[in-house]
């Protein structure tokens, strides 16, 4: 029996690769639903190639060949087996929520879901039995490490270092849009590879693997891998460190997420050669350079709206620089700026969450008037 899916965010660099993912195994699958944002001539092309029977985006008038439905309803579509959330932003949010509490199983690539609303996303999924399946290549890996949780010590995140790895933080200061943008293992969106850059990227990614794992902050590691081979690893009680390897390629920890528990051929089936490898590098992260990564922790620990002020002030600052108005450094004074002056809430609830993101956005793009290149 075929497998249903929805695909939040389809015309997306995850979405697209997904879809690539579902044409290899096209006798596994069938399209429920597609949702786009802006990006309604791509969305019109794959509902022509993959025949879903709903779609969405933010123009409803533009799209051509689906029965249209919001975000709501597709997620609340009790067909689904599966729904993929790969939208950017924190858009993510309530309909991952809508599906969970529709018990329908999640495969997760929108961090924001996480990183604003942990606590209330993984009560609400252990309340309903449904499984989050982690599309991150490094949550991914651990995923498939980990057999018993009670038993694992530590999880170690692996991280490429970005652009700038072996740059003078000078010259990371001066840092273009081009050379933020030119990482040098991962093709991803924008805003993605800024993060990356900066490191900010990993440290969302512990405060989601605290999410998904039920982890202690000072029991998640991060560690510099230029290669991008070990995607991640975690560490039992006994010393045993069990890693997962691979391509740097999203087609695997996709076709992971959605096919879950199964495992099938795909697009990158045996194309693993350790001898072709050859090396494997690790160093630890500098935690000057890379500060980012040390908010984040902080943000964590913190808890509550900690998190959500973290995201908002950092996605706000990483459109400035995109857009050329400040200057990459400027994006972790920002962060800095708004987490100092935050006052913490805990336990917020959706609302309150959403209330405080447009807050912080406010005040970070009030302060950054005055920052300039």
């Amino acid at each position: 029996m075929k497998r249903k899916i929805s695909i939040l965010g389809s015309t997306g660099s995850i979405g697209r690769q997904a879809l690539e993912v579902i044409e290899k195994l096209d006798d596994k699958f069938e399209i429920i639903a597609l949702t786009a944002g802006s990006n309604t001539d791509l969305l019109n092309k794959q509902i022509e190639k993959f025949k879903p029977k709903y779609a969405y985006a933010n123009d409803i008038n533009a799209i051509r060949g689906a029965k249209i439905l919001s975000l709501e309803e597709i997620c609340s579509n009790k067909e689904n087996d599966i729904i993929l959330v790969a939208v950017s932003g924190k858009i993510g949010l309530k309909p991952t929520l809508t599906a969970i509490n529709n018990g329908i199983d999640i495969a997760l690539a929108n961090k924001e879901t996480l990183v604003m609303a942990g606590d209330i996303v993984m009560h609400a999924a252990r309340t309903k039995g449904v499984k989050i399946i982690p599309v991150d290549s490094e949550h991914c890996a651990i995923h498939q490490c980990i057999k018993d949780i009670s038993q694992v010590d530590n999880l170690i995140i692996t991280a490429s270092g970005g652009p700038f790895l072996h740059k003078t933080t000078d010259e990371m200061k001066n840092a273009t849009v081009e050379q933020a943008l030119a990482h040098p293992r991962w093709n991803m969106g924008k805003k993605i590879t800024v993060d990356s850059a900066t490191l900010m990227n990993k440290g969302l990614e512990v405060i989601e693997a605290h999410h998904l794992f039920n982890m202690d902050y000072d029991k998640i590691k991060v560690v510099v891998h230029p290669q991008s081979i070990v995607h991640s690893a975690i560490e039992y009680a006994d010393g045993s460190v069990i890693a997962q390897l691979g391509l740097p390629s999203m087609h695997i920890p996709i076709q992971y997420a959605i096919t879950y528990p199964e495992r099938y051929h795909g697009i990158k089936s045996k194309s693993f050669s350790f001898s072709e490898i050859a090396r494997l590098d690790f160093e630890e992260p500098d935690r000057e350079k890379f500060k980012a990564l040390s908010l984040a922790y902080d943000a964590g620990k913190k808890g509550g709206s900690a998190t959500v002020c973290l995201n908002a002030a950092n996605e706000e600052a990483v459109f400035e620089f995109l857009n050329g108005q400040i200057k990459l450094f400027d994006i972790i004074y920002a962060v800095e700026k708004m987490l100092s002056t935050h006052t913490t809430i805990q336990n917020p609830s959706i609302d309150e969450i959403f209330e405080i993101d447009n807050e912080i956005r406010l005040k970070t793009r009030e302060i950054l008037k005055y920052t300039s290149v």
